[in-house]
């Protein structure tokens, strides 16, 4: 016979509320009380049957993430952070790759509204904001990852995009670079729209050079290599003495290119990256990029969530990390 909550709460000498919280809010409890517990689990072999349990209450306690690209290392590492700071709170992650579809988007989440989950963590690609309201009045926690919203009505955890863009364009301008390609989008990303921007007022506010905007439908490698193509077609006087990739797989891309193309990195063009993945380090020429806190944005929005699961009408809050310029061979021999 399978054992019930009743039996563990015998063998552990402690109330079945107690072993419910245990379970569901270990915070609750002490680390000694949770020992019993678990002890009297495993020597019982209980098995919590979560679906009923969820049933009754009419909520999921699991968490959804939508991100924009999963294959790319920045995400991954907000899901890190995300997953690290749920696991001491034992609540499941739910991970959703957009693909920068603004569609594929609003799929999830109209599904993870039928799943009644606790809350959702979302780095949106278009204009969902009536699809969150809609999952808020449900009693679903949101908090915006990796932009800041315009709505006020929802927390969010970003990157200082605006920073960003000035220390790449700024650190371009002070080793002699004028003609500056900004490789990556689409521009109606908001980190690409703040990044692009800050780096145009840089040229501005130092007086000489230009920077222009080299699109992508994507933020890959490939999206790299096709640019950095594109801009090897150019009659050398045109082409840039610099390119400020959207992210540091599209500067992958672009090295690859440039370098079999037989242009010489950081000599002829330069390049910097943004992110700062695992791989601009360990790249043939490593990338100069700009690093963004990722695990720490997950572990923020998360535990900002939580605050928003715990309390539905806590005050919103926009919480904004700093980048950090760190320079490598691509720009500087």
């Amino acid at each position: 016979m399978q054992a019930q909550v009743r039996d563990v709460a015998r063998l552990a000498g402690v109330s079945s509320g107690t072993v419910s919280n245990a379970l569901n809010h270990p915070e609750k409890v002490s680390p000694a009380t949770r020992e019993r517990v678990q002890q009297a689990i495993a020597e019982l072999g209980f098995v919590p049957n979560i679906a009923a349990r969820q049933l009754r209450r009419g909520t999921n306690d699991s968490i959804g993430m939508i991100v924009l690209d999963i294959a790319n290392p920045f995400f991954t590492a907000v899901a890190r952070g995300v997953e690290e700071r749920l696991s001491g709170v034992g609540r499941p992650l739910v991970m959703a790759h957009s693909g920068q579809d603004h569609e594929r988007e609003k799929a999830y989440l109209d599904l993870f509204a039928e799943q009644r989950l606790s809350g959702v963590l979302v780095t949106p690609v278009g204009q969902v904001l009536d699809r969150l309201r809609r999952l808020r009045d449900r009693g679903t926690a949101i908090v915006v990852v990796d932009r800041k919203t315009g709505a006020r009505e929802f927390s969010s955890v970003s990157v200082d995009d605006t920073l960003g863009g000035t220390l790449a364009t700024q650190h371009l301008l002070d080793v002699g670079r004028r003609r500056i390609a900004f490789l990556g989008g689409p521009e109606r990303l908001t980190q690409i729209k703040h990044r692009l921007g800050a780096a145009r007022r840089a040229v501005e506010q130092h007086g000489s050079g230009e920077v222009w905007h080299v699109d992508s439908p994507t933020l890959d490698v490939e999206a790299g290599r096709v640019g950095a193509a594109a801009l090897l077609d150019l009659p050398p006087g045109r082409r840039p003495d610099a390119i400020f990739a959207a992210n540091d797989l599209v500067a992958l891309g672009v090295l690859q290119t440039l370098t079999l193309a037989g242009v010489r990195v950081p000599d002829d063009i330069a390049i910097v990256g943004y992110d700062d993945n695992e791989f601009a380090a360990a790249a043939a020429i490593p990338l100069t990029s700009v690093r963004q806190p990722a695990v720490e944005m997950g572990a923020a929005a998360t535990g900002r969530l939580l605050e928003v699961i715990e309390d539905p009408h806590a005050k919103v809050e926009h919480i904004v990390l700093s980048p950090e310029l760190v320079v490598r061979r691509s720009t500087v021999a």
